[in-house]
């Protein structure tokens, strides 16, 4: 999630387990920046090879394997801040429990996230969340708030106890809309040929989802509303032809740069490649779109084939008009869709 989302998670983690008073803030401190400090890794970078950052990102610094590293290392830095005036277990103690809640709260969302490297490259991702959430993040910062003033863990615990709960309802909420999506596919009579099915939240909810799923060659997007115990809206989409990493490096050195970096970029996308609308050479992440029910994608790579042993550049695109964003808000808000725009 967001680097906010992250450092309170953190931070809550670490404040639950002080035992008193004068160690409630000290927790808050070091939890809040072992959270945070798992995606360090976007400093990975390289001038030269675009991909490198998404990568590396919620790679070997997000596994399970890695929590006991990550917390001594925010442990050694707050030792060396505090001149070894504090006790060294202690720290070591919060930055743990901070720490360890970066993977499993990046894994809630659908970006992917490498939970079990070394030992699996599969990019865990339960879908229950948006990367960017402003009810779960900023009720948690409030409680956090509240909570380091009044130097309590009381209400850490009333923090942890809303975040477990929202992500549960994000289970529950992503159920209903799987539930919903296998109606439509049976529906559409794609039931028997259907692949690779899966809903996610639209970004900042747990209202809205992007459904998607591959049938005879294509993915179908499409926007379900799941609110309250009232029956499900959908909002029918778009569906583009589905590429295979396999047909695009045809006719390419196998060992060559661009070869390898296409299939970096499936595995990234977890296999949802599809071309750009607007921009021919430019292979998109279909998991992530302009609109739930969108065919434009929100990042992908541009390359020629006719440089082999190029890097593909990795090119972002947002919503760039107020039509597009009315058109989110109306969904959201279970209205009649205005106009096309991002999930």
């Amino acid at each position: 999630m967001d680097p906010v989302s992250q450092g309170v998670v953190g931070a809550v983690a670490a404040a639950s387990l002080a035992r008193d008073k004068e160690t409630v803030r000290l927790a808050v401190l070091v939890g809040w920046a072992a959270g945070m400090l798992a995606d360090a890794d976007i400093f990975i970078r390289s001038e030269a090879d675009p991909l490198l950052t998404i990568q590396y990102h919620r790679h070997f610094s997000h596994s399970l394997l890695f929590i006991p590293i990550g917390g001594l290392i925010a442990a050694a830095f707050w030792w060396v801040v505090f001149r070894g005036r504090k006790t060294f277990w202690l720290l070591l103690l919060f930055a743990t429990a901070g720490y360890a809640t970066a993977g499993l709260l990046d894994a809630c969302t659908s970006y992917g996230t490498q939970l079990y490297w070394p030992f699996s490259d599969e990019r865990v991702a339960w879908n229950i969340i948006s990367i960017i959430d402003p009810i779960f993040t900023v009720t948690l910062v409030l409680l956090v708030l509240v909570g380091t003033l009044r130097k309590t863990n009381r209400w850490m615990h009333v923090a942890a106890g809303f975040a477990l709960a929202y992500l549960l309802l994000g289970l529950i909420q992503n159920s209903r809309a799987s539930r919903v999506q296998s109606e439509l596919i049976a529906k559409r009579g794609h039931a028997e040929t259907a692949d690779m099915a899966t809903v996610k939240p639209a970004i900042g909810n747990l209202v809205l989802w992007r459904s998607l799923y591959r049938h005879e060659g294509e993915f179908h997007a499409d926007a379900i509303r799941v609110a309250g115990l009232g029956a499900a809206r959908v909002y029918p989409g778009s569906s583009v032809t589905a590429l295979d990493a396999e047909e695009l490096k045809r006719g390419l050195p196998p060992e060559s740069t661009l070869a390898r970096d296409i299939d970096r970029f499936d595995h990234f996308s977890s296999r949802y490649l599809a071309q750009h609308p607007e921009f021919p050479e430019v292979v998109g992440d279909f998991r992530y779109s302009l609109l739930p029910n969108g065919d434009a994608p929100l990042w992908g790579i541009r390359y020629d084939r006719s440089t082999p042993d190029r890097h593909v550049d990795f090119e972002s695109f947002r919503i760039t008009d107020e039509a597009r964003r009315n058109s989110l808000f109306a969904m959201i808000l279970g209205r009649e869709m205005i106009g096309s725009g991002a999930d």
